[in-house]
């Protein structure tokens, strides 16, 4: 499903530089990403996701090469093909739950947006237990409501890879385990591959294959 190659980028300032020579990941695998704080595991993310531009390197997904890509085909086929849960929610505080949750579908013309939607985003919200939340502002929500919102915006589209950027963190254990739950189910109903950042060690053994940063020194892969 990814396919990275020679992966070098800096940030224009600063002198934290990434580099991967190849990384694969294989369709439907459930892959965690550990390390310390500042090591790139976010970047990465941001590089496969098509929101940062490589200074050298391949990195393909499903046989689409991100970087021939221009700025209109990216953007499409990051929102048909992609699933992002940011680490800061990336939410719309004027927007209330059921419209942040829809909003990928407002934004482009690539996705479809209909009675059946609609209901599939009532139902992502009931089984992460925010149903009952729809019509509240995302300013009234709390940090683990508004995490749980952002999951649902990732998972309506169906997309073939989630990328998941620390999507438990702001979670009480039985929410964490519910979320997971809804991910990995995810990952086995839609063919889709599953990509997450996270600190929490408690719940690696739950994945397929674990990519740790720092034992690969000076911020280097």
């Amino acid at each position: 499903m990814i396919q990275i190659n020679d992966l070098e980028f800096h940030y224009p300032t600063g002198n934290f530089s990434l580099a991967i020579e190849a990384l694969r990941i294989e369709k439907n695998e459930k892959t965690a990403v550990i390390g310390p704080s500042g090591t790139g595991k976010t970047t990465l993310l941001n590089l496969i996701a098509g929101i940062a531009s490589l200074d050298r390197g391949v990195i393909a997904i499903g046989g689409i090469d991100v970087g021939r890509l221009n700025d209109r085909e990216r953007r499409r086929f990051r929102i048909t093909t992609i699933g992002f849960v940011f680490q800061d929610f990336e939410l719309l505080d004027y927007l209330n739950v059921l419209d942040n949750i829809v909003h990928p579908y407002r934004i482009s013309d690539a996705l479809n947006l209909d009675a059946s939607v609609r209901a599939r985003a009532a139902d992502l919200a009931d089984a992460m237990g925010i149903g009952d939340k729809l019509k509240r502002r995302a300013t009234d929500l709390s940090q683990g409501e508004k995490q749980r919102t952002a999951i649902c915006r990732a998972l309506l589209p169906q997309p073939r890879l989630i990328l998941a950027d620390e999507a438990t963190g702001n979670l009480d254990p039985e929410n964490k385990t519910k979320i997971l739950d809804l991910l990995f189910a995810a990952v086995e109903e839609h063919d889709t591959t599953l990509l997450a950042v996270t600190h929490d060690h408690e719940l690696l053994e739950r994945f397929d294959r674990i990519i740790d940063f720092k034992d690969f020194g000076n911020f280097r892969f």
